[in-house]
């Protein structure tokens, strides 16, 4: 083990406990506002210490299921955040190489769950193909937008909530995967998702529906 290895886990957990103790004070404060968008960057340069961090431990070890996750977890993180910063602009250089990166780093992901390596760690064949599945669609769906750009005025919004919220389901996957031993592996890694993405869709399409509402309203006559 080298000298820095312990160093290096202990920046990881750090970092990793702030984001997901700080990610919710974002999702609770006025979306938009000054409190919002301070935790906001808060956790996202959490996630990239985590991401990176991961990346570096997994590589050295090596462990490239946990190196391919590390890509695809941080790239939620990622297009939030860059899908605030766009706001339906667009794509710069940066976006198309993220997406082509975890488009790669996911069908590794698949290609290991269907042809696990001999002596590799794997906590289950179906979590690998699982997010490989869920990062190769949301790489390619936000490449498909690159190229064709949503004409819906608020699709940046939808974006960023996803991201946010798809990269703090991953958080807490790996919070569950590290500390729930006592469940099966394949549930420890995966019972975050199954609550978590349909809780995002009801979520963005709440905020989808209250924007409809808004802008379907008559316009009121001035005295």
């Amino acid at each position: 083990m080298s000298a820095w290895d312990p160093a290096l886990r202990v920046v990881h957990i750090f970092c990793g406990m702030v984001a997901l103790f700080v990610a919710p004070c974002a999702m609770l404060t006025v979306k938009g506002g000054l409190a919002h968008r301070r935790w906001g960057k808060i956790y996202f340069w959490m996630m990239a210490v985590v991401a990176a961090t991961a990346f570096v431990l997994a590589i050295y070890r090596p462990i490239l299921f946990l190196a391919l996750v590390a890509v695809f977890s941080f790239y939620f993180a990622f297009r939030g955040y860059r899908s605030v910063l766009r706001k339906g602009g667009p794509a710069g250089k940066v976006d198309w190489i993220a997406a082509a990166v975890t488009l790669l780093g996911s069908l590794g992901l698949i290609a290991l769950g269907i042809h696990p390596l001999r002596g590799a760690f794997m906590p289950a064949p179906i979590v690998s193909i699982a997010f490989g599945l869920l990062g190769a669609f949301t790489a390619a769906n936000d490449m498909r937008a690159f190229v064709h750009q949503p004409t819906e005025r608020n699709a940046w919004w939808y974006s960023h909530m996803g991201g946010m919220l798809g990269s703090y389901v991953a958080t807490l996957s790996a919070f569950s995967a590290v500390n729930f031993q006592f469940l099966p592996p394949a549930v420890r890694w995966l019972w975050p998702s199954v609550i978590g993405i349909p809780a995002i869709f009801i979520w963005v399409g709440y905020y989808r529906r209250k924007f409809n509402r808004t802008k379907s309203q008559p316009a009121v006559a001035s005295a």
